[in-house]
């Protein structure tokens, strides 16, 4: 447990975080930084549709963490997840930031959000928070720290390097939240794994949980791919006009893909991250049924 408590600490956290990629940043980005004019009515809706996402996503991370604080059986955990509670409620705030920045009036966000949620979403965001509310630790953790945040993680990567040279702003705020995903996933990785070894009877249900939510991830991103592909259209053709540079993810130039091949990169990324990470501590990836 001293290796856990180095890496999880609470000073760990500080030096890490808001003394560290977060100096000087001002809602996760440089404070000179804007978000660039959008013309295009349906790049527009786009932008708000995905951030949408992102905001839905880590509104269920801040209830999942700070609803495993109480359920967590020891100290250290307790005091990590506080840390982490903080690091989602923060990423709530800059998702939220950016919907202001993209247009939304903050009397609409709420309509907004419930206008552009993915169903889909709404229900893996169930899944998980079910486990939580009934303070099951081991698999709350698995759910929120290795399917949601490894989720997240991938999300994060895929969009920063498409906006990296096209909205600095939004790529630079991703690079910290990509950050503080991987040291979720860490905790997850190395608290879990001993307490799954602990409780082998849990592994069945754990892993129905997985299933079931990766059933509703993969259609979440089915559907998205699928309402973004007029907006992709369009973002491809003024990337073309304006000579902008491509950017490559995972061997998939982003710039020149279209909407299933981005689909099938950000999905075999996802799977074979879950499957590395689910048997570091002792499951097996559930292939989810009829998607």
């Amino acid at each position: 447990m001293s290796d856990f408590l180095n890496a999880y600490s609470i000073q760990r956290w500080l030096e890490l975080c808001p003394q560290g990629y977060l100096e000087d940043t001002v809602y996760g980005h440089g404070a000179d930084e804007q978000e660039p004019l959008i013309e295009d009515e349906v790049l527009r809706e786009a932008e708000i549709r995905t951030t949408v996402q992102l905001v839905v996503g880590e509104r269920a991370a801040l209830a999942a963490s700070s609803g495993l604080v109480n359920a967590a059986p020891d100290y250290p955990s307790k005091r990590f997840l506080a840390t982490q509670t903080l690091d989602e409620a923060r990423h709530v705030e800059i998702f939220t930031q950016r919907l202001y920045d993209l247009g939304v009036k903050k009397d609409d966000l709420e309509s907004t959000i419930d206008q552009f949620a993915n169903p889909h979403l709404v229900k893996f965001a169930e899944v998980l928070l079910e486990k939580v509310d009934n303070k099951d630790f081991v698999a709350g953790v698995v759910g929120q720290n290795i399917v949601l945040e490894g989720m997240a993680f991938t999300v994060f990567e895929m969009l920063e390097a498409g906006n990296r040279q096209l909205n600095p702003k939004f790529a630079h705020t991703l690079e910290g939240t990509i950050a503080d995903e991987r040291r979720h996933v860490g905790f997850g990785e190395n608290r879990i794994g001993s307490l799954i070894r602990q409780y082998p009877e849990k592994k069945p249900e754990i892993e129905r949980m997985q299933q079931e939510m990766s059933y509703h991830m993969l259609n979440t991103f089915s559907s998205a791919f699928e309402e973004s592909e007029e907006a992709r259209a369009v973002e491809k053709e003024l990337a073309q006009e304006a000579g902008v540079e491509s950017a490559e993810w995972q061997g998939v130039d982003l710039a020149s893909a279209d909407t299933s091949e981005l689909e099938g990169a950000l999905e075999n990324t996802v799977i074979n991250e879950f499957k590395t990470r689910l048997a570091r501590i002792g499951l097996e990836y559930q292939a989810p049924q009829g998607v």
